[in-house]
């Protein structure tokens, strides 16, 4: 017996020797997996309480995360007993000033950003406008993509507006308002694609 078991010890290593050459040898051919796995989330883990404090008006905004527009909750103060195009300046003018301020740290981590500049202003409409025109203090043709689908996508469907998906915008100048449409392809890539707009020429 023990005769059989050291005649058997030369086999065995041979053995071992061919099961370690199966393994998967190196290679020097470069392979591409793509880009390493994002860490935007674009989501918060759980609703951020901060950004609910103050009471008002429960609104959404569009903030950006990677190239996609993103509705997050907010609130903006309008006083009781405002008349209807005082009240919708009012909820506008709320609305861009949450567009405007720093997302919260929780935000921020989600990787939430905003592209509309600090101390945008809007006003009701001029004589000779559509009564629910909005004049921004910055012509929207002077607005970045980003900025622009920000705007135009909070405001569409908001208490400052008609609520048809749409809103009628114009600068500090005399140009014809026009009307702004948010559609899907603006909320998935805002920079590469313009709220489409109209003329609207009657008052």
């Amino acid at each position: 017996m023990t005769v059989r078991r050291l005649s058997a010890l030369p086999g065995l290593a041979v053995l071992a020797v061919l099961l370690a050459g199966c393994g998967i040898r190196a290679t020097e051919v470069p392979t591409d997996y793509g880009p390493a796995p994002s860490r935007v989330r674009c989501s918060l883990a759980e609703p951020d309480g901060s950004t609910r404090a103050a009471p008002g008006l429960p609104v959404q905004v569009f903030l950006l995360c990677g190239s996609s527009l993103v509705a997050v909750d907010r609130t903006v103060p309008v006083p009781d007993g405002a008349a209807d195009s005082g009240r919708r300046v009012l909820v506008a003018q709320g609305l861009l000033d949450q567009l405007t301020a720093p997302p919260s740290a929780a935000e921020k981590e989600a990787g939430y950003s905003t592209d509309v500049r600090r101390g945008t202003t809007v006003t009701g409409p001029r004589p000779g406008d559509p009564e629910d025109t909005l004049r921004l203090g910055t012509a929207p043709g002077d607005l970045t993509s980003y900025a622009l689908a920000q705007v135009v996508c909070t405001f569409s469907d908001s208490a400052a507006t008609e609520g048809d998906g749409s809103v009628i915008l114009a600068g500090p100048t005399d140009a014809s308002a026009r009307r702004y449409t948010c559609t899907d392809e603006v909320r998935a890539r805002p920079g590469s694609n313009e709220p489409p707009s109209t003329e609207v020429t009657d008052g």
